[in-house]
């Protein structure tokens, strides 16, 4: 079964017994970035510098995918284009939630909603097929610890692992310390067209804002 790549970011965040997420704040911007570069990838939407550009509607066949091609051409109200950190700042909350949406409706996780102190419901998604999962880590394993030649696809979501800082669940045996040059390597590499390797350096440049400007927030 092929999934999103913020699909399989979400698998990644995902206990797999509690079903709650973990680093789920950064997980979270990597999702909406995951979702942007898939749509940069099918050439739907293009980033450069800091702005990001609609450049078709037509759907690319991905429930996930083409709810953000409607949502984001709401977003333009017209314009050619806007700042990839306002539409990031927008999609986070609503990319998350519709990447455990289509996790749950494809059968690899359960939602379920527990209520805090017995009163505040809170949404869970416990694995349900642990397949798609172990197939992802070992493709990352083999990459990132092994050595393969990534794909386009699989080199993608080690750059956004890498942006997001999330080597901790992406391998939680290993300490990122040894792991930051293996995916920074893979990041910054010549496995893609010149427009998404040019896109990735301005996403991660956005998530790096954005993130920034998130923790000033929560503690000023």
């Amino acid at each position: 079964m092929r999934i999103t790549l913020a699909e399989e970011i979400m698998l990644l965040s995902l206990d797999d017994e509690s079903g709650a997420a973990r680093q789920r704040q950064s997980a979270g911007w990597a999702v909406a970035g995951a979702i942007l570069l898939e749509l940069v990838m099918a050439e739907r939407v293009s980033v450069s510098g800091k702005y990001l550009e609609l450049r078709s509607t037509e759907p690319t066949g991905e429930q996930l995918l083409d709810g953000r091609i409607r949502l984001m051409e709401g977003w333009l109200r017209g314009r050619s284009q806007r700042r990839v950190t306002d539409w990031l700042t927008k999609d986070q909350p609503k990319a998350v939630g519709a990447a455990l949406e289509s996790l749950s409706e494809r059968g690899l996780v359960v939602a379920q909603v527990h209520k805090v102190f017995g009163v505040f419901p809170q949404r869970r998604y416990p694995e349900a097929d642990g397949t798609v999962e172990r197939a992802l880590r070992e493709r990352l394993r083999g990459v990132v610890l092994d050595g393969a030649e990534p794909d386009e696809r699989t080199a993608g979501l080690i750059a956004l692992i890498h942006s997001a800082k999330l080597h901790r669940l992406a391998f939680p045996a290993r300490q990122p310390d040894g792991l930051t040059a293996r995916t920074a390597e893979i990041a910054a590499g010549q496995w893609a067209a010149e427009s998404v390797r040019l896109a990735i350096r301005d996403m991660q440049a956005a998530m790096v804002a954005v993130t920034a400007v998130t923790v000033l927030t929560a503690t000023s």
